[in-house]
């Protein structure tokens, strides 16, 4: 009775302190997401992600963070396209991740707004 009270316990403390359960986790994505928390500097950050990324990838992933920047400003779809070179496709996936998402972009945003 005693130990199945502790692991209860222990089950609701983790459940709160885990509000979000990611779609993506598991093991491997665990790993990098620690790998990322370790990141220090900017000049860590360009290390980190040039060895792990493809040029192609990093520029996809700075391309939908600029269009989430923008769509935060009140872009407008067109405006952004143009300076971004965006498609209409990735734009409005970043708007419904802005809208409906997990609260990733609008947490990096807002701590990117507060730095400045």
């Amino acid at each position: 009775m005693i130990s199945y009270i502790r692991t209860l316990k222990c089950e609701i403390e983790q459940e709160v302190t885990i509000m979000f359960e990611p779609k993506i986790r598991n093991t491997q994505t665990d790993l990098l997401m620690k790998a990322v928390l370790t990141l220090k500097s900017e000049e860590d950050a360009y290390r980190f992600f040039e060895d792990l990324c493809t040029i192609p990838e990093i520029k996809s992933i700075s391309q939908r963070l600029e269009v989430a920047y923008l769509l935060d400003k009140k872009e407008t779809y067109q405006k952004i396209a143009d300076e971004t070179g965006a498609s209409s496709a990735t734009i409005s996936r970043v708007n419904r991740c802005l809208t409906y998402g997990a609260d990733g972009y609008r947490r990096v945003l807002d701590a990117m707004g507060e730095e400045e």
